[in-house]
């Protein structure tokens, strides 16, 4: 979160005067209807991710309803604006709290739907290899050029020792545990085959064609809310695909690199749009402030859509499910 906050405050105050007018003036004139059908497009895409998330429980023996699927989603997607990766714990805890179904078996079921991910994200990167390596290498070299220096050195390699510090306690702490507590042990095990079982769930699927289907769909949304913003602003509106597909993956490494890519998402996303974009003008101020808007715009509008419909669902959430008579908890 802290450096993402920075990176926030990098972005604004990295700009001149005139790079700030050109900035708010494309904010203000951009056509919001993309915005808004981008995030329509967004919200389609969570409720794909909600639907398809059925495929993953049912060949372990669960049934759960829709909403409750979706609200954890929802609900997940907002604490991972606060913890990063905590999302995901969160959702399998709430699967729990409403439909009973065991925390360690739905979190392997997440933890599988990561690694589908992680492979749609792997065929769009060696598609945009394909079409345009060496625009992306040179989008590589310029991010690692403007990469922002604090010169805060000593305070860098400070969180680095206590991080690693604590990694190697964390993991001390554990065989100790492991080798003094039978209990521990066994719970452990227990946790890590539910994991497993959840985590191999689609192998035994009835219907791998409807996760798969589904997947696809996800990541086509993702890609489609993110291109259609450049229809937002007159001077990316003949924006390339190969442009906008290292844009998408540009963005993509920001959510990773801080919570909800706050800071480093529009950072990232305005260098791409920079570089396609900086020899139409004269003045290297407006292609920048142009780039950055349109990269902060993409940010804030999901950003915003995805921390109100986290909030909404965090109260339409069922709290106590037992007093649910017209709902069926999941049965195994």
């Amino acid at each position: 979160m802290a450096i993402g906050v920075y990176l926030l405050w990098h972005f604004y105050t990295a700009m001149d005067i005139p790079t700030k007018e050109v900035f708010y003036k494309a904010i203000n004139e951009a056509n919001y209807f993309w915005i808004i059908l981008s995030m329509l497009l967004g919200l389609l895409s969570h409720i794909v991710r909600a639907y398809r998330w059925k495929y993953m429980l049912e060949p372990i023996g669960f049934t759960t309803k829709f909403s409750h699927r979706y609200h954890a989603l929802m609900v997940g997607y907002l604490v991972n604006l606060l913890i990063p990766r905590a999302g995901e714990a969160t959702r399998a805890a709430l699967l729990y709290q409403t439909d009973r179904i065991s925390f360690s078996k739905s979190f392997g079921t997440i933890i599988a739907e990561r690694m589908f991910d992680l492979v749609m994200i792997g065929i769009i990167f060696l598609t945009t290899i394909l079409l345009s390596f060496d625009d992306l290498i040179a989008v590589k070299d310029i991010i690692i050029a403007s990469s922002p220096e604090d010169g805060e050195s000593q305070s860098k390699q400070w969180i680095i020792h206590l991080l690693i510090s604590l990694f190697f306690g964390g993991i001390l702490l554990f065989a100790i545990l492991w080798v003094k507590l039978d209990k521990f042990r066994e719970k452990v095990t227990h946790f890590i085959k539910d994991v497993m079982n959840g985590i191999f769930a689609i192998f035994r699927s009835k219907k791998p064609f409807h996760f798969i289907f589904y997947t696809v769909m996800v990541w086509a949304l993702y890609l489609l809310f993110f291109g259609i913003c450049f229809n937002a602003f007159e001077q990316t509106e003949n924006f390339p695909v190969n442009g906008v597909l290292i844009g998408f993956i540009a963005g993509t490494f920001g959510l990773m690199f801080t919570n909800g890519g706050i800071g480093a998402y529009p950072y990232l996303v305005g260098i791409v749009v920079i570089f396609y974009i900086g020899g139409n003008f004269d003045t290297t101020e407006e292609a920048e402030g142009i780039g950055k808007a349109l990269g902060m715009i993409i940010w804030l509008s999901q950003t915003i859509m995805m921390i109100i419909l986290g909030l909404l669902s965090l109260v339409l959430l069922p709290r106590n499910y037992k007093k649910e008579s017209d709902d069926k908890i999941g049965a195994n």
